[in-house]
């Protein structure tokens, strides 16, 4: 199971302009887990995958980390670490 985790901040502009793209993202994939972590208020998540900074998206396959995107990428960017994760 592929679960993509986003990490971000309600003060965070740039996680404000992620949101609707990763919504888009999110409704083309069924088979895939989306998860939204505040890591103001998340804390434990936020250190188990040492987040050190906002909007990161973590791609997570059976429990084990196989990507990471920092920062604000294209919307391809990240449909092309789902379609990677899910191989």
């Amino acid at each position: 199971m592929l679960e993509v985790k986003k990490f971000s901040a309600v003060w965070c502009g740039p996680c404000r302009a992620l949101a609707p793209v990763m919504e888009g993202i999110k409704s083309q994939y069924s088979n895939v887990v989306f998860e939204t972590i505040d890591v103001d208020t998340d804390h434990e998540q936020a250190s188990q995958f040492a987040i050190r900074s906002v909007p990161t998206v973590v791609f997570v396959k059976d429990g084990v980390e196989v990507n990471r995107l920092v920062g604000v990428n294209s919307k391809l960017a990240y449909v092309n670490a789902i379609n990677e994760g899910l191989k």
